[in-house]
């Protein structure tokens, strides 16, 4: 089936695809079912949909490939989790990515507009529902989950169409394909050093707590994939954090560390003792890097890139969101401060440049001024 439904999607060069998943009580996500639709003149309303079973030993290598395929338009709506569950689970690259969640930013719509929301909204169909939280892990599934899983993709390829049929009506269709293709690089492999990076009260740890702060992350994350269990039930952070900050050399000391598991202490106390007293004799890494001062004096200036980025909003009909973060527009203003390039933010990139990048760049250089006339903001030049 696989291969069939892979054949199809490259003779008509697009495909829809959606997954089900389950997360809870893992180390990473397990892909469960793979609903696929694809182009069918055949078929009564010309898309044959599928649902394929990873747990029942269906061969994803030639769907995968189609995947990976720059030929063929991968529809997907909220994709970035479903990219990457299936760039880990399928060993596969996802090339041409067309997610409609991400073009109906684009449309006036809600920069998170559900599926079912979108789908009443677009295509003026009602989807059935409540079968989302479902444990997708256990089999058999019923007609009911089956059913659900159908209707994800069912659609899909259809509100594409109509999306980027919109989406070419304003000029925008090149936007959202720009926006789409940050989708391609989605995972969710866990990088130790970033695990280690974002523990809490990390900048308050000396040298040697920090290297046995590192180690216990190395440590943490393999046992965590072993057993196939989230890394905060083997260990929480705000314990990992205290045992690197006390030291303990023993069992009773260990025992005094608040928030660690009782089955962490019993079963791997001693492993712990070990990770320890091995980097009492390691070169502790450097020191986090201290957060970037913000100048008070900035507010105003944030506040004003906030305007603008409002006001286009509003005017163009593109998500505020999807423009620009607050934190995004205090970088601006902090590099334009500094008399550093911003040509490399977000913001000032790509369609966001265009659609008003260039425009705060000058707005912050003096050479735009904001006026309010009748009762409505406007951007003029100085």
């Amino acid at each position: 089936m696989s291969a069939e439904i892979a054949e199809r999607a490259a003779r008509h060069g697009r495909l829809a695809i959606d997954t089900e998943f389950v997360s809870e009580r893992r180390y990473q996500a397990l892909l469960c079912l793979a609903q696929v639709a694809v182009p069918d003149p055949e078929a009564e309303d010309g898309v044959r949909t599928e649902v394929l079973d990873p747990l029942d030993g269906v061969d994803p290598a030639p769907l995968a490939a189609a995947l990976a395929d720059p030929g063929v338009e991968v529809v997907m709506h909220a994709g970035r989790q479903d990219v990457a569950i299936l760039r880990r689970s399928w060993r596969t690259q996802v090339r041409n990515v067309f997610d409609t969640q991400v073009a109906a930013g684009f449309l006036g719509f809600g920069n998170q507009e559900s599926y079912e929301s979108l789908v009443r909204k677009v295509l003026s169909v009602r989807l059935p529902g409540a079968e989302g939280f479902t444990r997708w892990d256990r089999r058999p599934l019923s007609q009911q989950q089956l059913g659900y899983a159908r209707d994800d993709a069912r659609m899909l390829l259809a509100l594409g169409d109509a999306l980027e049929t919109r989406l070419a009506e304003r000029g925008r269709l090149e936007w959202a394909r720009e926006e789409c293709r940050v989708l391609e690089e989605a995972s969710d492999e866990r990088d130790p050093e970033r695990v280690y990076e974002r523990l809490p009260r990390l900048s308050r740890l000396g040298p040697l707590p920090r290297a046995v702060a590192r180690e216990l992350v190395d440590w943490r994350e393999q046992t965590a994939r072993s057993m196939d269990r989230p890394a905060g039930f083997v260990l929480p952070d705000q314990a990992l954090v205290e045992i690197a900050r006390r030291l303990p050399d023993s069992q009773e000391e260990l025992e005094h560390v608040r928030a660690l598991p009782p089955q962490t202490l019993h079963r791997r106390g001693d492993r712990i003792l070990q990770v320890v007293d091995k980097e009492r004799r390691r070169e502790p890494p450097p020191a986090p890097p201290e957060p970037r001062y913000r100048d008070p004096r900035d507010a105003p200036l944030i506040a004003l890139a906030q305007a603008v980025v409002r006001h286009r909003s509003q005017e163009s009909g593109v998500a505020a969101e999807l423009i620009a973060t607050q934190a995004e527009l205090a970088a601006l203003v902090a590099a334009r401060r500094r008399g550093e390039d911003s040509g490399e933010l977000r913001v000032t990139s790509g369609w966001r440049r265009e659609l008003v990048g260039q425009e705060l760049i000058e707005l912050l250089a003096g050479e735009r001024i904001l006026l309010v006339r009748e009762g409505r903001l406007q951007v003029s030049d100085a």
